[in-house]
């Protein structure tokens, strides 16, 4: 990121610490920052911030510059247009974002409703304007696949744990249930999960010019990883919500089948909150402890 902005790195972290990401651990901060480079989005002009999070931890929120942004600069943007639906005194009913991609023959359409968004605060006294931002951002979802992020009012929906009903997570994919063997060679027992570690090798210099570090697109398990640091969920927690959602207890995260982190990873928002009830119910059965 400091590469991408022409600064240098520690003077980068330090501005990230006490602005945007103030009070973020350095788990978090990494998490942050991979999901904005990831994005493309600038934190300093707040396209992308920290918001406090139900049970502690963080949610990654981007504002609608940020949202416009990475709409616009995906490379299979190819046009977008709003429809109305309106009430006979002129308030919204529905706003349908129609979104044009290079490679598809067909455009994406999302719809949006007013009474399902409006929320009583200040900005959502300008209705078509909100409701055209909501209609943007979930089309943006759907059409381009954007994931792991939220705009300001999910963010608060988070916050105060009244949208998101605790829901076991439905698989699309049947899961398979191996059984672990009793005994396995010291060279096939799975590591335990370690933190996910990203290296970024010394840039090398060609005709005077640095040359930019090769970036991979993280796999599914890291992407998993950096929501856990994000939400404050332990692999324990997770493996234990497994292991009540699907019936197979697993060592580690590292020999969880595909499609069940695909599914957790679908649908993350239930996990999380069905993960935070279950501790919340062996604290309560522990007395507190």
């Amino acid at each position: 990121m400091a590469s991408r902005f022409s600064v240098e790195p520690a003077k980068l972290l330090q501005t990230l610490k006490d602005t945007v990401f103030k009070n973020a651990s350095d788990s978090e901060l990494m998490a942050l920052t991979i999901v904005a480079n990831e994005y493309g989005l600038n934190p300093l002009t707040k396209e992308i911030y920290a918001f406090p999070a139900k049970g502690g931890g963080i949610v990654p929120v981007v504002s609608v510059d940020g949202w416009i942004r990475i709409i616009n600069e995906h490379p299979q943007m190819d046009g977008m247009e709003f429809e109305w639906e309106n009430a006979d005194n002129g308030d919204p009913v529905s706003c349908t974002a129609i979104i044009w991609r290079k490679d598809r023959t067909r455009p994406t359409k999302v719809t949006e409703y007013f009474s399902e968004c409006s929320r009583a605060t200040d900005p959502w006294k300008m209705k078509h304007r909100m409701l055209r931002h909501k209609a943007l951002i979930q089309g943006g979802r759907v059409a381009f696949g954007f994931g792991g992020i939220y705009d300001e009012d999910e963010a608060e929906v988070i916050k105060e744990a009244k949208a998101f009903e605790v829901k076991k997570p439905i698989f699309t994919t049947p899961a398979p249930k191996p059984a672990l063997p009793q005994h396995q060679p010291e060279d096939t027992i799975p590591m335990a999960a370690q933190p996910v570690e990203t290296t970024v090798e010394p840039p090398t210099r060609s005709r005077g010019r640095a040359a930019k570090p090769v970036d991979r697109p993280p796999t599914l398990l890291e992407k998993l990883r950096m929501k856990m640091a994000l939400a404050k969920i332990s692999e324990q927690d997770l493996l234990a919500y497994i292991a009540e959602v699907e019936g197979v207890t697993f060592a580690s995260l590292d020999v969880v089948s595909a499609p069940i982190l695909s599914g957790i990873d679908a649908n993350w928002d239930g996990c999380v909150e069905a993960i935070y009830e279950m501790n919340d119910q062996v604290l309560k059965k522990n007395g507190g402890k």
